[in-house]
């Protein structure tokens, strides 16, 4: 890629703009294909801006004259350097703490971060690099995980629930707890709690964490739970 460093200021920078934006516009496709809060427009921008910051950054620092007498001395990545601690408030605000004790957003702050990434990348003149590592990334997100889904470990080929179930007395916790262990359901955790109704009759609600092998549809185990006798109520959330 020697002819890169034939381009002139001008055309190098909008070249490195579009290239960034083009790479992240792949990222944001991905995360707005799977309904996340942060995709396609917030990967460019992230990513543009980056590029941006990273490219003045850099001529900056070449472009810098000293004085008689006045030293100076510059770091061309100082500037891209801060854009990696920066991009860390937009991250933090798409990781949410569900009721249930699950974490979700994780992945797409991973993104957030990458974009920005990219971005550096890109203005600093790594422009395989980039290209490379976007689509190793999409090959670790939509590759690998279906494929493991269908021939890895079971532990793997597992989905995870969430599971709340009303019982009218002591004996049905223990049947639900059974019917679980029994029908191969692996269970993470379990919260049972007490709910005293208006004429103090007490009833429990039980809290279950368990993984399902992906082959069984979640509607098909809702119907096997609110079919048990012992079973006044059932609610169940993918996690």
């Amino acid at each position: 890629m020697d002819w890169f460093a034939n381009l002139n200021g001008s055309t190098e920078i909008i070249f490195k703009l579009s290239f960034a934006a083009v790479l992240s516009l792949i990222i944001g496709i991905e995360r707005e294909l799977k309904k996340k809060p942060i995709g396609l427009k917030t990967s460019i921008v992230i990513a543009t801006f980056s590029c941006l910051l990273t490219y003045i950054s850099i001529e900056s620092a070449y472009k810098a004259h000293g004085h008689e007498g006045v030293n100076i001395t510059m770091d061309p990545l100082r500037l891209a350097a801060q854009i990696v601690s920066g991009i860390g408030f937009l991250g933090a605000g798409v990781i949410l703490r569900k009721g249930n004790d699950s974490i979700s957003g994780l992945t797409t702050a991973a993104m957030i971060w990458g974009a920005g990434g990219i971005g550096i990348a890109i203005g600093a003149g790594f422009y395989l690099e980039a290209t490379l590592s976007v689509f190793i990334v999409l090959i670790g997100i939509e590759v690998i995980p279906p494929l493991l889904a269908k021939i890895g470990p079971k532990r793997l080929r597992s989905k995870e629930l969430s599971l709340k179930v009303v019982v009218s007395n002591t004996d049905s916790i223990t049947k639900m707890y059974e019917y679980l262990k029994a029908n191969g359901f692996y269970i993470e955790s379990i919260r049972i709690k007490d709910i005293i109704l208006d004429n103090n009759i007490i009833k429990h609600e039980i809290y279950i964490r368990l993984s399902i092998l992906t082959q069984k549809n979640t509607v098909e185990f809702y119907h096997s739970i609110i079919n048990l006798e012992f079973i006044e109520t059932v609610e169940v959330e993918s996690i």
